[in-house]
């Protein structure tokens, strides 16, 4: 029986994988531990799931459980330093998206899974969500030809798309922004559906909603003055796990849940537009908004032999609904079809349990469909984002780098010139925030706002 720790004790790390693992995978796997920053909040979690050890030290874990396989559950910013530790502890890794968040640290993860000879896995559990997997075996079967374009919206609405700008999410060096933290998910899905490598990615920004309007406001909602006429409140306590894993674990790390949307801190968009050209010169048109008035995505995938529409609107981040979603087909000799899928399970429509079977089950799974990602597969949809940022601050498009098994050999395109880079776009970034600070690139002038 495989022994697994676990790192970080927030609501994904516990309900995708310390619950299940606790009961679900009992007799399967043993969880022997887990770490977090904040030990309160690694205790809670032990209690729910029936007093798993708690450890105030990730080598200590390491050396006393000496695991097979490390989960990483983590704030995004620290993605790299669990997986490094654990891979050269010799250890699988289990990496929750983005892998990491920016191209040295994507370079550091896999140099280290290569000089270990261990494995990292990236749990994108929109590839095992019914609706993407059926859209995946109909491109596989040719019913639309080769895949010529994909049009891709994405839009977060005014509860979920706003609590990542009250988080430690809101701010780029923490999480690489929406584009990394959240669209990787949607990048990895037209990667899939592609089945072809991201080549060049240009992009915009902006911050229309959320950031510094400049106005008087609380630090956080909890003890804000304008609780009665601010739309965005949240009242932390009234929240069951908000209240006990973060509200009262407060102490322990001063790390704040409910901090205010329109923070000076705030450097991430809320506007996002990304183009995306293929190896096989394919293209992704992707746009991102985080204060929709109700949530979901469209997608339209263009071939040679017709067009594939799809549509999911949704009441929560679960994406959970009651009817089936469904598959509309376009064939170019004025043919249609209708596909449906049902949708009704929760964890994102049944993809998170069928995650975990393939990230668990002893005597392995069947992929027909490639759903099991990589570091690899992890690396391209997180450079995407990244790149996408860059253009953002930079202008221009953005290739993506040569990530063969040679060119990590080689140590990879990434040292000081990388260093030194990021520096003056820090330095550039906090310019034109003080004379912009709505405008995620400082190309636009109030004016042209609209």
């Amino acid at each position: 029986m495989k022994k697994y720790v676990l790192v970080g004790a927030g609501s994904r790390a516990l309900y995708m994988f310390a619950k299940p693992l606790a009961a679900d995978w009992k007799d399967t796997v043993s969880f022997a531990g887990v770490y977090d920053t904040n030990p309160k909040r690694a205790r809670f979690l032990s209690e729910e799931c029936g007093g798993i050890p708690v450890y105030d030290d990730f080598q200590g874990m390491l050396a006393s459980v000496q695991p097979d396989v490390v989960i990483v559950a983590s704030a995004d910013y620290t993605h790299h330093t669990y997986i490094v530790e654990a891979l050269n502890a010799g250890c699988d890794v289990i990496s929750e998206k983005p892998m990491t968040i920016d191209e040295e640290k994507c370079w550091e993860i896999l140099k280290a899974e290569q000089e270990s000879g261990k494995k990292v896995t990236v749990t994108f559990n929109l590839r095992f969500a019914p609706y993407f997997a059926r859209v995946k075996e109909l491109l596989m079967a040719g019913t639309i030809g080769e895949v010529f374009h994909i049009d891709l919206e994405w839009f977060l609405d005014r509860r979920h798309g706003a609590d990542y700008f009250r988080r430690w999410h809101a701010e780029l060096g923490n999480s690489g922004g929406l584009l990394v933290h959240k669209s990787t998910h949607h990048f990895d899905i037209v990667n899939w559906w592609m089945n072809s490598c991201p080549e060049e990615v240009h992009a915009f920004g902006a911050r229309r909603v959320y950031g510094d309007d400049r106005q008087e406001h609380g630090g956080r909602c909890l003890t804000c003055h304008r609780q009665d006429d601010c739309e965005f409140y949240l009242d932390i306590e009234k929240d069951e796990f908000m209240n006990q894993y973060y509200r009262q674990a407060e102490g322990e790390d001063g790390y704040i849940r409910d901090r205010c949307l329109f923070d000076s801190r705030i450097d991430i968009y809320d506007t996002m537009s990304v183009q995306v050209r293929y190896q096989n010169q394919a293209m992704l048109t992707y746009s991102l908004v985080a204060y929709s008035p109700y949530e979901g995505w469209r997608a339209a995938i263009n071939g040679s032999k017709g067009r594939i529409e799809v549509s999911n609107i949704y009441a929560n981040a679960d994406m959970k609904q009651g009817e089936a979603n469904r598959i509309y087909i376009y064939h170019a000799d004025g043919r249609q079809e209708l596909v449906e899928v049902d949708v009704s399970a929760s964890g994102h429509g049944g993809g998170d349990a069928k995650l975990r079977r393939a990230l668990f089950a002893q005597d392995g799974v069947p992929d027909p469909l490639g759903q099991q990602a990589d570091s690899r597969i992890g690396a391209q949809s997180m450079l995407i984002g990244v790149l996408a940022n860059r253009s953002i601050a930079e202008g221009g498009v953005q290739k993506l780098p040569d990530l063969s098994a040679a060119a990590i050999r080689a140590a990879g395109p990434y040292g000081a010139e990388q260093g030194e880079r990021e520096l003056r776009l820090k330095r550039e970034r906090s310019s034109e925030d003080n004379q912009s600070p709505r405008l995620g690139s400082g190309r636009l002038s109030e004016g042209e706002r609209g």
